[in-house]
């Protein structure tokens, strides 16, 4: 069964660097601790309503 899982980081500035990775190792642990053995894709994208950004949304597409 294929599955979708989004995760939600705010963007401070100067900042970004630290919080992509903080993201990073949310996904890393949520694939680690479901046991995930197939990804079939990961994508980003920032979120604001007047095309300004000020969060990250990943959004991961697995295979159960």
């Amino acid at each position: 069964m294929i599955r979708v899982k989004t995760f939600g980081e705010p963007l401070e500035p100067f900042r970004a660097r630290k919080e992509l990775d903080d993201l990073d190792t949310r996904v890393n642990a949520f694939i680690r601790e479901n046991g995930i053995k197939k990804v079939i894709s990961v994508s980003d994208s920032t979120t604001h309503e007047d095309g300004g950004t000020i969060g990250l949304i990943r959004v991961l597409v697995y295979e159960e």
